[in-house]
């Protein structure tokens, strides 16, 4: 309820009290913050990490490492103004975009770094940079939610260090590291996550599941993004090829309409007029208009109207073979063509889904070889025959029998078609 009321508007402003709210604010906020917590402890304690023997070594930190501690210390830096001009909605909203990016982003992208063998310097750069961030930002927030963070902080510190103060509520605000900052760091990561957003909204809208690869995505933006960056962009979207293009008119075009709020109290009788001129117009030359000159200017029965964007309502016209989404700043579009390669591409990352669910449903470690069976569909089979081995790669695999299941067994639709799987510890 805390939270609540600090997130929802300025404390002498009229308040309505909604449940679901507070248990948004709970799910979206300390939800997502204590299950990032939970991610840190549970491979910690299998490895026995603890943050004391090691430091925190900046040059030898990766680009992800790099860019959620200048996430985190912008943080702490705007936490602080914002809280300093009593702008609380405002300070809350600081701490809830970033605990968004630590775990949607940050832990989501490195996860894998902390399920390697051993303990070398990546998977330490990892542990350090997420428990870094967690204490920290737990120090922080301690003022708005001083009972979770309390408990992250007595099992996070308290725990391994006896020294430290003997509450969260005793340390000292963090200090921001000015050097940790980076803003163009920052401003290339804030590219990728739109990209990735207009691209994961392009496939929805293309009805193209994620596992499907795509060949193409063109991209209008002002920022060109270095390589590294690109090919977070090609791994988040399973996409083969992303290219920058100053120009994309010959993929899509745009529909305008007039915005009725504004246009009515000032052209009302030219209403038809400006209707018909609109749904006649080039998209892609009046578009280009609007950017250059601030407005679209045309004449209805003598009289000169001028438009300015926010009197018009602008749409992306569909394609049958690209879609496209984005905003005022950046443009996606992407290439649904789908070739018969890319479909079976496809149809093999189902297959090693569909396989690594049954392994963990049947209970296996995750070092265990299986053997694979496969029945009831000929063109499934076919497939997997056509791909054995990245397939048996996958999913350390010595053998896939076909027409006939034993072990731990499933029905599976894949892509529209019906087969019988199995999988069995070797």
């Amino acid at each position: 309820i805390r939270w609540y009321f600090y997130t929802n508007s300025a404390p002498w402003l009229p308040n309505r009290f909604h449940e679901d709210a507070v248990l948004e604010g709970q799910r979206k906020f300390m939800g997502t913050l204590w299950n990032t917590y939970a991610f840190y402890t549970l491979y910690a304690e299998i490895d026995q990490f603890n943050p004391l023997d090691y430091s925190l070594e900046y040059d030898k930190l990766s680009v992800m490492d790099k860019w959620l501690l200048s996430k985190l210390n912008t943080a702490v830096k705007s936490f602080d103004e914002q809280l300093g001009n009593y702008r609380i909605p405002e300070a809350a909203k600081v701490l809830a975009e970033f605990v968004d990016d630590m775990s949607n982003w940050y832990v989501r992208r490195c996860r894998e770094r902390y399920w390697v063998k051993d303990m070398p310097q990546d998977k330490i750069n990892a542990y350090m940079t997420l428990y870094t961030a967690l204490v920290t930002i737990s120090e922080v927030a301690a003022p708005m939610v001083p009972f979770l963070t309390e408990s992250i902080y007595q099992n996070l510190v308290r725990n391994i260090d006896k020294d430290a103060p003997i509450s969260i509520h005793l340390c000292d605000f963090p200090e921001v590291q000015e050097e940790f900052i980076d803003a163009e760091l920052e401003a290339n990561m804030d590219e990728v996550l739109k990209c990735v957003v207009f691209g994961r909204a392009a496939r929805n809208t293309s009805n193209i599941k994620n596992r499907q690869p795509i060949a193409n995505m063109f991209i209008k933006s002002e920022r060109v993004l270095p390589e590294f960056f690109v090919d977070i962009i090609r791994e988040e979207l399973n996409i083969k090829n992303v290219e920058w293009k100053d120009d994309v008119s010959e993929f899509s075009t745009y529909i305008f309409k007039p915005q009725l709020r504004t246009v009515g109290p000032k052209y009302g009788k030219f209403l038809g007029g400006i209707k018909q001129y609109l749904a006649e117009v080039d998209g892609n030359a009046a578009m280009k208009t609007l950017k250059s000159e601030g407005a679209l200017k045309f004449e209805v029965n003598g009289e000169e109207i001028v438009l300015a964007e926010e009197d018009l309502l602008i749409d992306v016209a569909k394609s049958d073979d690209y879609v496209t989404e984005g905003d005022n700043n950046v443009t996606v579009v992407l290439d649904t063509r789908l070739t018969p390669e890319l479909i079976e591409e496809g149809y093999v990352r189902e297959i090693i889904s569909k396989i690594q669910s049954m392994r963990k449903e049947a209970d296996f470690d995750v070092t265990d070889r299986i053997r694979v069976y496969i029945a009831d569909n000929d063109k499934i089979k076919g497939i997997m025959a056509a791909n054995a081995d990245t397939i048996k790669t996958a999913v350390l695999c010595d053998e896939i029998i076909e027409d006939s299941v034993q072990g731990f067994a499933k029905d599976w639709n894949i892509n529209g078609e019906d087969v019988r799987m199995g999988v069995e510890r070797l």
